[in-house]
């Protein structure tokens, strides 16, 4: 008989969280990924409390970087704002929590380190904040989501314009060499733990390349290496890197 897999209780989580719920049942229900649902009985997975953590998630933040940097322009913000939510910025606020451990995860997920999983980790904090604001309100939510994303923004602001690499290498590109970067990528490993390996050309030459654990996060590394690579070029040179 196959031992059950037995996670800490949520209620554990709460006191992390510093969050009171009335109704404890629905951060239990944060914590349960379809993989655990489908093995228990077709319970329901937390993909709604995603949907809507999702939504206020990017409310708060919206809301937190548009006061505390009036003199920015949309552009900045937008930039500020997605590198905030991205995934690979949710998963890294998620590893701080400890947040893998309380996912509730179905044994084939759980042996494959799900519950390091980047997307796995994203989606369940923004489940944990969909519960956090039906129980406790929007107020509630909001403290949250304040407090475990303070650090974050505050560093993203004080970022130079680079916040999506692969944007910015693009329009650094296009006004220097009238192209676009080319990205070959490689991944090597087993289907549950893979590496990608992505290398960035331009004009004819490698100029980054970058590492990470899925297509994307290689990319941006690569880009961001690029990028710094192309400037510092440019700043040798004695010309703006953008002219």
């Amino acid at each position: 008989m196959t031992t059950p897999i037995e996670f800490p209780p949520a209620a554990e989580l709460a006191s992390l969280l510093d969050v009171h719920f009335d109704d404890p049942s629905l951060l239990e229900h944060a914590l349960v990924h379809r993989s655990w649902a489908f093995e228990n009985g077709g319970a329901n997975p937390n993909e709604r409390l995603e949907f809507l953590g999702d939504s206020v998630l990017a409310l708060v933040v919206t809301d937190e970087i548009y006061h505390a940097h009036p003199d920015e322009q949309e552009g900045r913000l937008a930039k500020v704002r997605s590198a905030a939510v991205k995934t690979e910025s949710l998963a890294e606020i998620a590893r701080d929590l400890g947040l893998g451990r309380f996912v509730r995860l179905g044994r084939g997920e759980a042996i494959s380190g799900g519950a390091d999983k980047d997307s796995i980790l994203a989606d369940t904090l923004e489940a944990v904040i969909g519960a956090t604001y039906l129980d406790g309100g929007f107020a509630t939510a909001y403290d949250l989501v304040q407090r475990m994303f303070a650090a974050r923004l505050l560093e993203l602001a004080e970022r130079d314009a680079a916040l999506d690499y692969k944007t910015s290498l693009q329009e650094l590109t296009a006004a220097r060499y009238e192209q676009l970067p080319r990205y070959d990528v490689v991944d090597t490993g087993p289907d549950h733990d893979k590496t990608f390996t992505a290398v960035v050309v331009v004009d004819g030459s490698e100029v980054g390349r970058g590492v990470g654990r899925s297509k994307k996060q290689a990319e941006q590394t690569a880009a961001r290496e690029a990028y710094r690579t192309i400037s510092a070029r440019a700043e040798t040179a004695g010309r703006d890197p953008v002219r």
